[in-house]
């Protein structure tokens, strides 16, 4: 499953390739919605459809109130001092040296209010960081640029290019390819030729490490996200709620190519995960599917 370094045309070749791969493998999937995508001029989450995201929209959220009443509060005492102190009002300039109730007043008041925050913030951290077991159990490898996915329990694995990689234009071919695979040219830089597939309701657990250098592998719908280091195996877990489709990017400097190395995640039905899960490993295992028996009714 490991493959050398990616250089230019090669990568090409491998993205074309993948994409008929994964079209034919994607056809028991259906037509997903794309769901988790930037958008341009976006300023605020992409959906959650996670527990684990919900969580963090709702202590930003929490948090933001705070900053905004602290803000307000500076603002209107600044204006405040501005007029009450101007020169015109007080030629001469006040002379005092301290304020023991002022001085207890701002070194408490800080002190609770960042108790308040870790109070909230500490339990949504520990959920994240504390791993389930999982109902499916993939290993992510970050290379420079690409991914590796294993399915750890079913016996295969294989690697994710992003469409169009080697050359990172949006060329006739790359389009074309996108189209084959069921995208269109807006997701070109956020589609790859191999998605990682998943029930929806089902927990899974991700396996990270990195295999050059230190990547990240992030999904902001799911509210999850784990660097990749070499020579260590990090975990991260989600619950994905609602079938589509899914981006994602790496989300640390990885190199000259960091730019391309998105990453795409698939929620389906648990009926349409278990054809994909058979077909999967026919295409990269070689495992033939069962024979399915047939039982005739005795007379």
């Amino acid at each position: 499953m490991r493959l050398s370094t990616i250089l230019g045309s090669v990568g090409s070749l491998f993205a074309a390739g993948g994409a008929w791969a994964q079209s034919n493998l994607d056809n028991p999937l259906g037509d997903l919605e794309i769901i988790g995508k930037p958008v341009p001029d976006g300023v605020g989450f992409q959906p959650a459809v996670t527990e684990l995201a919900r969580d963090i929209h709702w202590l930003d959220n929490f948090v933001l109130i705070i900053i905004t009443v602290i803000t307000l509060f500076v603002t209107a005492l600044l204006a405040y001092a501005a007029w009450k102190f101007a020169a015109k009002r007080h030629p001469e300039p006040a002379s005092f040296t301290h304020n023991s109730v002022l001085e207890v007043a701002w070194t408490v008041v800080p002190i609770l209010i960042l108790v308040v925050i870790g109070a909230f913030s500490i339990p949504v951290l520990f959920k994240q960081q504390q791993i389930p077991e999982g109902d499916v159990v993939i290993k992510v490898t970050g290379y420079q640029w690409y991914w590796g996915y294993e399915y750890v329990d079913e016996g295969f694995g294989f690697d994710s290019f992003m469409i169009g990689a080697g050359d990172n234009r949006l060329t006739p071919e790359v389009s074309a390819e996108l189209q084959e695979a069921g995208y269109s040219d807006e997701e070109f830089l956020l589609a790859t030729d191999t998605s990682v597939v998943v029930p929806v309701g089902q927990t899974v657990v991700m396996q990270v490490t990195g295999a050059d250098v230190i990547h990240s592998w992030t999904i902001p719908s799911f509210g999850v996200k784990q660097d990749a280091v070499p020579g260590r195996l990090a975990e991260l877990w989600f619950t994905a709620e609602q079938e589509g489709v899914y981006f994602g990017q790496c989300s640390e400097l990885c190199g000259q190519a960091h730019a391309y190395m998105p990453i795409t995640v698939k929620v389906v039905s648990e009926e349409a995960y278990a054809a994909w899960l058979e077909a999967a490993k026919e295409e990269y295992a070689g495992i033939a599917p069962a024979p399915k028996t047939i039982e005739v009714a005795s007379k």
